[in-house]
């Protein structure tokens, strides 16, 4: 499930990285993807926004499984 879970973020990530930020994944348990958001997203206001809204929905959508993604 983590390649899987790779290759959904490989999607999300050019938009992050245009703003100056990244994610990288940290752990997938019992369908609970654990990331971490970096550089200009680790101290951005609006993460939760773009963790939520932005990185769960895609990968839910892609990958059926995903309960819910959250930020270590």
């Amino acid at each position: 499930m983590k390649e899987r879970v790779e290759k959904a973020l490989d999607k999300v990530r050019p938009s992050l990285q245009a703003d100056g930020g990244d994610v990288e994944l940290v752990d997938v348990v019992d369908g609970v993807v654990k990331v971490k958001l970096t550089g200009a997203c680790g101290g951005c206001p609006m993460s939760q926004m773009t963790l939520k809204m932005g990185i769960e929905r895609i990968l839910k959508k892609e990958i059926p499984e995903v309960k819910e993604v959250v930020q270590v």
